[in-house]
């Protein structure tokens, strides 16, 4: 059971843990020990809520394919436990990452002295750039 919030977790049968070889450097034991983990989380067939999976799967991530499955992979670490705790913490923030609503941005405009030095700015870039010119 992976605990996403206090009222909100997501069973171990919803999440498919895969042990596979990791890439990179490490020697004999990269060879012969599967120690990366890879992470598929289907997000329609979860038991997530529905406007959870909505902003799931609306999420801009290269992560989530297009017919809504995230698929992690962790390899950071040497052994196995630890690349799956990763994974599983990465699923974890990913989800609680759509959780927030995000607040509308709220349209501003910069005030009359502000928008004055800037025209001033550039008006006394301008006379010095002219001064730098050549006549002929």
């Amino acid at each position: 059971m992976i605990r996403i919030s206090s009222s909100l977790s997501i069973p171990d049968q919803e999440i498919d843990l895969h042990a596979v070889r990791s890439q990179g450097a490490g020697g004999q034991n990269v060879n012969k020990v599967s120690t990366a983990i890879h992470l598929r989380f289907d997000i329609h067939a979860s038991s997530l809520p529905l406007a959870y999976k909505e902003a799931l799967v609306n999420l801009h991530d290269h992560r989530i394919s297009a017919d809504g499955v995230v698929t992690i992979k962790a390899q950071q670490f040497r052994t196995q436990e630890r690349n799956r705790e990763d994974a599983v913490d990465r699923l974890r923030v990913l989800i609680q990452s759509v959780a927030i609503p995000r607040r509308k941005r709220k349209a501003t405009k910069p005030t009359r002295s502000a928008h004055e030095r800037r025209i001033s700015s550039k008006k006394r870039q301008g006379r010095l750039k002219a001064l730098r010119r050549t006549t002929e």
